[in-house]
């Protein structure tokens, strides 16, 4: 079985699931081949729960989007334009109907590794990064985001301890000033800013 970061040919098993994200209601379609494809998983509702709303900015990325969930949020709590990528075309495919259940006006989707086809810069960067496809992967996510900010833009993202967090930490401190701004349950809500 392929992971979620792969585009193999998966029985397609569409779901539909509902949750209450910061008093509003949204409503997502999950499949098989995408992660958290049971409901939302806790590390991203710790991060959308803890990211001050007043910093998001006008314009954000939402690496590797999947189904949808943090660009599709984001842009109906703050209106901002959204631009959300993934490697993974089934969660395009999700995130785009996704987009339409919830009403969504501004946001982009388009298929990105990492950032190969992102042309613009940011206000900030919203990711849940892709533990399973590798260190390489998700340095090249977190690292390389500085080149894709605003001068005043931060990068947010959620990590578990046991991912291992507090070198993640340290390996970020070199690139940026990182604030935690949440733990719980073992997640470590993050802020980048530089």
């Amino acid at each position: 079985m392929g992971h979620y970061f792969t585009n193999e040919r998966l029985p397609s098993n569409v779901k539909k699931m509902n949750c209450v994200i910061r008093n509003n209601s949204f409503t997502f379609l999950t499949d098989n081949g995408v992660f958290s494809k049971e409901g939302l998983d806790f590390g991203s509702r710790l991060l959308l729960e803890s990211i001050p709303l007043v910093e998001v900015g006008a314009k954000v990325l939402d690496m590797g989007c999947g189904y949808g969930v943090f660009g599709i949020v984001l842009n109906k709590l703050t209106n901002a334009y959204i631009d959300m990528v993934d490697v993974n075309l089934r969660a395009i495919h999700l995130a785009k109907r996704n987009l339409v259940l919830n009403d969504c006006k501004n946001v982009s989707i388009f298929e990105s590794n990492c950032y190969s086809n992102i042309t613009s810069k940011y206000n900030t960067i919203i990711t849940n990064p892709p533990i399973r496809a590798g260190k390489k992967i998700v340095y090249e996510i977190l690292m390389n985001a500085k080149g894709y900010l605003e001068p005043e833009g931060n990068l947010f993202l959620v990590i578990r301890k046991e991912q291992g967090a507090k070198s993640l930490i340290s390996d970020l401190g070199q690139v940026y000033n990182v604030e935690v701004l949440e733990r719980k349950k073992g997640f470590f809500v993050l802020k980048c800013s530089f």
